[in-house]
């Protein structure tokens, strides 16, 4: 039993995927951090794209 444990705390394996795992949930996080900074500015752009093209008219020429 000894032996084993010596084994299992030399054993580093899991902590690759340990590493990878907090990397990509940090990854994630900054996407989610983005995404949410920029939305209040892109719907208030395509608002405003919106009400201008809305009140325009087409001049077909006659």
């Amino acid at each position: 039993m000894i032996k084993f444990i010596k084994k299992f705390r030399k054993d580093e394996e899991g902590a690759v995927t340990v590493d990878w795992v907090v990397l990509t949930a940090a990854v994630v996080g900054l996407g989610v951090a983005g995404v949410s900074t920029v939305s209040g500015g892109v719907n208030s752009l395509a608002s405003s794209i919106s009400t201008g093209v809305s009140t325009k008219t087409v001049d077909n020429g006659n």
